[in-house]
């Protein structure tokens, strides 16, 4: 079993694709548009959602992060109630993808040495995103 977050934009996909990109060094395995899809029961695209993106996949490490625009503005998904944590081998590392995720966001607590780690650090970047960036302690190396 796999368990995979699946994360909606609200019509800012391709922006978030680009910056994780940038900030982790995120691949993007498969991109899919609203006009991608077939008609179904008569079900037809409409113009404005046509380039949107219907399903996104990025590998982040060993890690598949799933995404879209959504196409329902009823249908606005607020990231709450969970954070995404990168795991970095070393400081010098974890304090890049903090500072990178961090860019044009909210740092919740600045990237520090903790007792449990020497790097730790929260933030929720530009699209509401939670996340945790902890460096690996010497001991599970």
């Amino acid at each position: 079993m796999e368990i995979q977050p699946y994360l909606f934009f609200d019509g800012r996909c391709e922006e978030a694709i680009a910056f994780y990109r940038n900030a982790l060094g995120a691949q993007e395995l498969m991109k899919m548009r609203f006009k991608d899809a077939p008609p179904s029961d008569g079900h037809q695209v409409p113009p404005e959602s046509a380039e949107k993106i219907m399903h996104a996949t990025l590998a982040i490490g060993r890690t598949h992060l799933l995404m879209c625009d959504g196409q329902d503005s009823q249908n606005k998904s607020s990231h709450s109630g969970f954070s995404l944590s990168v795991t970095a081998d070393d400081v010098a590392s974890g304090e890049a993808y903090f500072n990178a995720l961090a860019q044009d966001g909210h740092i919740t607590l600045p990237f520090q040495k903790t007792f449990w780690t020497d790097g730790f650090g929260m933030l929720v970047d530009k699209f509401g995103v939670p996340w945790m960036v902890n460096v690996l302690h010497e001991g599970d190396k």
